[in-house]
């Protein structure tokens, strides 16, 4: 079992989640995180941290999209282990449903 960050994450991006992880295992894009399926060590502590209950153990059904998501970013986007700063709208985008439809973005996280 991993965790992984689904939809409910973009344009969000809390990252409450981040500074808890003991391993690093997350890589920021453009207007989401996602989770290392190969990092994670199933410890669980980032899934409480996540406002918006974005972060999900991958035994629950309907996650396959998200851990090939999550398994196909987490190999090209940037290591995040600190906590930035959220949209300046992100609480407008919070509940909105089809946001990878219409939201996603494939590219990277911009760290200073």
């Amino acid at each position: 079992m991993t965790y992984v960050i689904t939809e409910v994450c973009i344009k969000c991006k809390f990252m409450d989640c981040v500074e808890v992880c003991p391993v690093d295992c997350f890589y920021e894009g453009e207007n989401m995180l996602v989770i290392h399926p190969d990092e994670c060590i199933d410890c669980g502590v980032c899934e409480p941290e996540c406002p918006v209950e974005a972060i999900k153990a991958d035994n629950e059904s309907g996650l396959e999209k998200w851990l090939r998501v999550n398994a196909e970013y987490a190999k090209i986007w940037p290591n995040i282990t600190r906590h930035g700063e959220a949209p300046a709208d992100a609480k407008e985008f919070q509940g909105v449903e089809g946001k990878f439809e219409k939201y996603f973005s494939p590219r990277p996280g911009r760290r200073p």
